[in-house]
């Protein structure tokens, strides 16, 4: 099995890699392979709402999201990392993740989803919030710990102090781990949930015109 981890910040060794490092030496001990994409210091530009992805099957913007988004489709789980800037994700992270998420019209169902957040002080759970709600517009069960996942530090590496932070990791990397290998043995006995046709409303009814 295997786990994808964006890191959206521009620092390869700082205190988001902290972090990530430990979830993935949890992750080596579960049998899990992992493989990071350090992005925050890309050239990523935003979505436009072009609409092009549902005519190529890709982003029309060929860069690393489209090279992230095959290592989605063949991952068992998505974990997104980000430093908090004004109590929210990197912008590039952002960027990153909205055309992967809109552009990929692969089946997200059950693959697994986790965000983490790493601030100085404040503006973890806002960032958390909003990085999580990638995964529940698309049918990935969520991976929780035994704390919002965040770790705090200020100066590079500075989070490697955070005790609380780096063991809400660990466990966030086990129940990851576990989820991930059951979902796997439910989609071998039971299958996938059923899906119903989408139907899409835009809070106005025709008949009432």
């Amino acid at each position: 099995m295997k786990v994808l981890i964006i890191n959206g910040s521009p620092r390869t060794d700082g205190n988001t890699s902290v972090a990530v490092n430990e979830l993935i030496r949890i992750f080596e001990t579960e049998g899990i392979e992992t493989e990071v994409c350090q992005i925050g210091n890309k050239v990523i530009r935003g979505c436009i709402a072009c609409g092009k992805c549902a005519e190529l099957g890709r982003c029309v913007f060929n860069d690393e999201v489209n090279d992230i988004a095959a290592k989605f489709e063949a991952a068992d789980g998505l974990i997104a990392a980000s430093p908090v800037y004004y109590a929210s994700a990197n912008a590039t992270l952002i960027a990153c993740l909205d055309r992967l998420f809109y552009s990929t019209h692969f089946d997200k169902t059950m693959k697994v989803g986790a965000s983490v957040v790493v601030a100085r002080r404040g503006g973890c759970s806002a960032t958390f919030d909003e990085l999580n709600k990638y995964f529940t517009i698309c049918g990935m069960p969520v991976a929780s710990s035994t704390y919002w996942n965040s770790v705090h530090g200020r100066l590079q590496g500075e989070s490697a102090f955070d005790a609380e932070g780096l063991q809400t990791m660990r466990n966030l990397a086990r129940n990851m781990s576990f989820l991930m290998k059951s979902i796997a043995l439910g989609k071998e006995k039971y299958g996938l949930p059923e899906k119903e046709v989408w139907n899409p409303t835009h809070f106005v009814r025709d008949d009432l015109k």
